[in-house]
Order: C-alpha cells, then structure tokens, then sequence
C-alpha cells in the first residue's frame, strides 16, 4: 500500500461518516460584522452573515483594538523576534500579563500563545510538580484539558459532569493530605451550561484540593469587570488557577494563567511548551491589552450581549426550534443526526447566506449533533428576524422535528435597563452607529 493511500482511506472514512469538516473562506469586515464575505470554490462571492463566530463582543473589529493592533505593528514590528528567554518578553506583553494578573485579582498572569497550550502546558506541568497528585476531571472538560491531563504523569479519575455528589465521592476517597487538583470549566461551550462553582470550592477546601477552572467561553462576558463566571457568582478568591483565552471574549488571540507569582513562575520555568514557543508579538499584545481595558470599563456591552443572546433564544422557542436550554449566552440548536446537520448548515448558507458551522463528533457526542449559534451585540432586530425564518425554513425542508413552541423569562427587570446596542447613542462601533442614524 503506498503512504498516501492510508491518508486517502482515513479522509474517506470521515466522508462515510459524515464528519468530514469543510472550512467556510470568509472575510470579515470591521465595518460590517456580522456580515462577512463568502469566497465558495466553485461560484462567485457572496454577502453571508456570520451567526457561530466565537468573537462573543464583536472586540475583534472594535476600532479601539484595531487601532491599538496597527499602531504596535508600526511602532515594534510584525514579530516578536523570539522566545520568551530569548528577546521575546516585549514590554506590552509585560503589560497585557499585569493586566489579566490585575483582571482576575491573582498576582500574577503569565501569556500562551492559545488557550490550547495554556491548559496543556498548564495542567500537565502543574500536576506533576505536586508529588503524588491526583488529577479530577470533569467528563465533559474541553480537549486541551484532556490533552492537559494526559500529558501528566499524575493518576486521574473522570467524575460525572458537574456531579458534586460524585466529585465528593471521589475525593473522600483519598487520604486527606494527598495532593489533588480538580481541573473544570466555567462554562460549557456546546451545552451552555455552567459550573456549580462554590459548591466545588466547598469541595477542594474540605477535601484539601487545588482548583483549576477553565473560563475561556465566560471572560469579557460575565463578571462586573468581565472577569467570568468566577467573578460573577463571587467565587474568583476561591481559585487556584484561572485559565483563559484572549481569542473569543476579547476577540484578538493567545491564552494564559491566572494565579499564585510561585504558580505562574513554576510553569514558566517547568513548561516545555511555554518554553520553546515563540512569544506573542507586541501587536497582538496591544490589542488584547486594549480589548481587556474595554471590558473591564464597559459593562453595557456585556449587558448588550446577553440581552440580543436572549432574544435570539427567545425568538428560536418561539418559533419552535428545538433550542438545548441553558443559563449562558450559547445558543445551541439539537438536531441529533451528523449528516442532516451538515445538510442545514450548508442549505442556510448556500439558501440564505448565513453561516452556522455544523457541530458533529468528536466536539459532541455521535447523536447529539447541533447547530451551535452565537449572538453578539452586532447583530441586530433584522439578522435576528432573518435567522428565525431562515432556519424555520430549513427544517420545514429537511423535515426536521420542531419542538413545542415556549417562552422563555426575560433576564432583565427592565427593559430600559439593556437597549439594544444599536439604540446606544455612545457607542463606539461605527457600525451601531450607521444602524442607529
């Protein structure tokens, strides 16, 4: 057999099953986020909105943090000219790590270059430094986590997604002094749902625990300061390591820790993958740096956020889409079948012009596969009214069930409390603006 034919069979599977992924070629544009061009490989250009971006604020066309992106570049290159030992440690990645340090009330931060590596390298290398370490991980814990954990040498036990009852069990198990770390998430990115988080700082601290908490789907959008989850349910002091991104709430790219200076500075000095990666360059930097200020000056666009993430939701019941329920912003639409979920993405794409990336194993279960949208404060009354009857339309014609149509109650006491972003006269988005006038 030649090499390419084992390559050629293993794609050929994925196609069988239905799992093949096919990569959308857009390009966005800042002065019209959500809308994006579309550049198929066969047929000419088309104007597609965006409704899966993981730019939840829509920061990554914010005028401040382009403009803060293009200044740096200007001013400090394009590249970071190293590694963090080796000329790579520029003075606003300095910056950005006492921003975070200061965001999430740790002392100190320390920067990856995706929230991928920030848990791999995190998890792993501080499990082993803690001899004799037992690692508990939430079954449903994203991928790097994973990867996180089974790169430790350290012994590891799955409890029940956000099972309590469970974790306890587990921890109860063990001598109290041995040393334990309970790695989790905030928020889960394809359910939406989110952490009992007190209850299992309750947990770590009868039980003598470390706590590791992912909150890479809930910065910039929860929180007084847009710290996350932590921060809103007043529980931040509680952990030991907070991990996140940069590349989803704050709309730039990179990952990093949130911890102890002895914490931070073990990984740095222990981490291969920290070690031997080429720093952020300063561009980056300045714009992430400028992005974390934004949020943590501006509430209204958090409340922007959940407010159109509501509505959306709302308006999907309503119509009697089967919505998966959570507390979060995610919008997760069930549809249980890989390829019917590829046929709708790609028929209100090529139907409708909207783009919705199929969600198909592995990132979900076989027969839980989903639509998974994403409201951001940019997408206003008409995409939301244009979404509902295209997607109405699509299971009309693939013939996918409805559920019963619902309400669902409004988070907000008073309307008047959370405009929609396009009311804002003081909005800094020139595309509000231009919605406004």
């Amino acid at each position: 057999m030649h090499y390419s034919e084992i390559f050629e069979n293993a794609i050929g599977q994925l196609k069988s099953e239905k799992r093949y992924r096919v990569f959308a070629n857009l390009e966005r544009d800042t002065e019209r986020f959500p809308n994006a061009i579309w550049r198929p490989d066969n047929g000419p250009a088309r104007d597609v909105t965006i409704w899966c971006s993981n730019d939840y604020l829509g920061q990554g066309v914010h005028p401040e943090v382009t403009k803060a992106m293009a200044t740096a570049a200007k001013t400090w290159g394009a590249g970071a000219g190293g590694t963090r030992n080796i000329s790579g440690t520029s003075h606003p990645l300095v910056m950005l790590e006492n921003e975070l340090a200061d965001l999430h009330h740790k002392e100190a931060a320390l920067v990856f270059n995706s929230g991928w590596i920030s848990n791999l390298a995190a998890i792993s290398t501080i499990a082993d430094l803690l001899p004799n370490c037992l690692i508990l991980s939430d079954a449903l814990n994203h991928n790097s986590m994973i990867e996180g954990v089974r790169r430790s040498s350290a012994e590891r036990k799955i409890w029940r997604h956000n099972d309590v009852a469970h974790l306890e069990e587990l921890l109860a198990a063990e001598p109290l002094e041995r040393n334990k770390l309970i790695v989790f998430e905030s928020l889960y990115s394809m359910d939406g749902d989110i952490a009992p988080i007190k209850e299992i700082c309750d947990l770590a601290e009868k039980y003598n625990a470390m706590t590791y908490i992912d909150e890479v789907h809930a910065v910039a959008m929860y929180g007084e300061r847009g710290a996350g989850v932590c921060e809103r349910d007043g529980q931040m002091h509680r952990i030991d390591v907070i991990e996140a991104t940069l590349a989803k709430g704050f709309g730039v790219v990179g990952g990093y820790i949130a911890a102890s200076a002895a914490i931070c500075d073990a990984v740095r000095s222990f981490a291969p993958s920290f070690i031997f990666s080429t720093a952020l360059p300063p561009a980056v930097c300045m714009a992430a740096l400028t992005s974390v200020k934004i949020a943590k000056e501006r509430p209204e666009l958090r409340m922007a956020h959940q407010r159109q993430s509501w509505l959306t939701k709302h308006a999907l019941m309503r119509a009697g889409l089967p919505v998966m329920q959570n507390g979060s912003h995610i919008v997760p639409v069930f549809v249980g079948n890989a390829e019917l979920c590829k046929a709708a993405s790609d028929m209100l794409l090529e139907r409708h012009n909207i783009y919705i990336q199929p969600i198909n194993y592995p990132t979900v279960p076989r027969g839980a596969e989903r639509l998974r949208i994403t409201p951001t404060p940019l997408h206003g009354d008409a995409h939301i009214t244009h979404l509902i009857e295209a997607m109405v339309d699509v299971w009309t014609t693939l013939g996918l069930p409805f559920a019963e149509a619902s309400d669902i109650e409004s988070p907000f006491a008073n309307d008047a409390d959370c405009t929609y972003p396009h009311q804002k006269q003081d909005c800094s988005y020139p595309q509000m603006k231009r919605a406004a006038e």
